[in-house]
């Protein structure tokens, strides 16, 4: 995905300082303590975290919708609406935009994911009125001019024209077609070569006009700038968004009930792998039980079993990690590896078994009580910069888990017993995997590549 990142030395250097300051106490509670609930006067709520450490502002919005609003011949609807919102709106053209926000330092980005469009901004307490005034008309009067249209669509068509050559960008579309079939979350967010060269300007007014709306829209500030100001800044910039959002239905689905293996035969020497199976939802009540086993498993640190196993013992690839992926309508864990092409099925065998022996066994108290110490303290020191932390209550907000969220989820995290994670993983990691291998076959990649032919 293509999006906009103007990280200029003024903003940079306010933002070293920032990393520093918001929630540098080490007590959850105290920090909590600080997240305001602000209504603006025209009612756009936000969460709002006032800090006038640095004179720096950063706000993280959402808006439900992403890449399952697209349609099945012409996915990358979204990703190419929100790659073209900073290239021209209102009376400014793509050049004079793209000024604007650099005279000041602001940072403006848009992104999509398969449930949300999500937007992020960063400026100086005094560019704050320009910066909002420049995403509002981002928002409400985006132009789709012809000449920053096609170089956007070259730039993505580019990007998925690599994509089809790419072993870990084949592995990972292949994977979430294996999980979901026809279903909108098995698109590809960021569009195939023939459809991103089908998509009109018309396309991308339509999708902006459905899916930018004040009834979904979800926003948290962090910074030196107080609730009143605010407030009226959130008026005039979303203000005259619609009031509701005219969405497609997205069904609910479940992933693909494991095991399944899909081989996709590309001649590279090193294969990717991935794996995963049907996750849980985030509001389950066994969410944090499988948070905490996922982390004991493959959570992405040096202490993971299958770290331990796949790197540590048999030295068959340099990284494996998994993580739980929730959506509005469906979940799936899934993960990555990638080996030499001779050690590819060792590899995944080596993962099937470690998975499915957490699944039969559970984890142990010890490597319980160890997730536990770790994910309470990283969750504090993940949360030091400004952009972080309204990025998280953004997230916190979609996944409705209430504005004391930071200050219950040690609680939560200490309530889960072994009983706990012994029936989570059993549940989640003892049914089998969805795995997809891209390489060489087993035989070819036994045998050394022939040599180029001289002309």
């Amino acid at each position: 995905m293509i999006t906009t990142r103007r990280d200029l030395p003024r903003i940079a250097a306010a933002l070293v300082v920032a990393a520093t300051s918001l929630f540098a106490a080490s007590n959850p509670a105290s920090a909590a303590t600080k997240i305001q609930r602000l209504v603006s006067p025209g009612g756009i709520e936000a969460w709002f975290v006032q800090d006038a450490t640095v004179p720096l502002v950063a706000m993280e919005y959402a808006f439900t919708g992403g890449s399952t609003q697209d349609t099945a011949d012409k996915q990358g609807i979204g990703s190419f609406t929100t790659n073209m919102l900073d290239e021209g709106a209102g009376d400014l053209d793509s050049k004079a935009f793209h000024e604007r926000l650099e005279r000041r330092a602001i940072t403006m980005n848009f992104s999509v994911t398969r449930d949300y469009v999500r937007g992020s901004m960063r400026m100086l307490k005094g560019d704050s009125g320009e910066a909002f005034d420049l995403l509002r008309l981002a928002l409400t009067s985006p132009r789709f001019d012809a000449e920053p249209l096609e170089r956007v669509r070259s730039q993505m068509i580019s990007n998925a024209r690599r994509e089809t050559t790419n072993p870990v960008s084949i592995a990972g579309h292949r994977f979430w077609e294996e999980a979901f079939g026809t279903h909108p979350y098995a698109w590809r967010p960021n569009g195939t070569v023939e459809s991103l060269s089908a998509i009109q300007a018309a396309d991308l007014r339509d999708y902006a006009h459905r899916v930018l709306a004040k009834d979904t829209l979800k926003v948290a500030v962090v910074g030196d700038i107080d609730a009143e100001t605010l407030g009226k800044l959130l008026d005039k910039t979303f203000g005259a968004l619609p009031a509701k959002a005219d969405l497609k239905a997205v069904p609910a689905i479940d992933a693909a009930k494991p095991p399944r293996h899909a081989f996709v035969m590309l001649d590279v020497p090193q294969s990717s792998i991935n794996f995963g199976g049907p996750g849980i939802a985030r509001n389950d009540p066994d969410f944090m039980a499988a948070y905490i086993v996922n982390h004991i498993l493959g959570g992405g640190t040096l202490s993971s079993r299958l770290y331990k196993e796949v790197r540590e013992k048999r030295g068959l690839a340099y990284s494996v990690s998994q993580s739980l992926i929730w959506m509005n309508k469906s979940s799936v864990f899934a993960g990555t590896t990638a080996t030499r092409a001779d050690k590819a099925t060792e590899t995944l065998d080596t993962i099937t078994s470690e998975i499915a022996r957490m699944g039969r066994e559970g984890p142990t108290q010890q490597e319980l009580d160890e997730a536990k110490s770790y994910l309470k303290g990283s969750q504090m020191l993940a949360l030091d910069t400004s952009s972080k932390i309204a990025s998280a209550l953004v997230q916190y907000q979609l996944d409705n888990l209430g504005i004391d969220y930071i200050e219950k989820r040690n609680a939560i995290v200490d309530a889960v017993t072994l009983d706990d994670a012994k029936r989570v993983a059993k549940r989640i990691w003892g049914q089998g995997l969805l795995s997809v291998s891209v390489g060489r076959a087993s035989q070819a990649a036994a045998e050394p590549a022939a040599p180029a032919k001289s002309n």
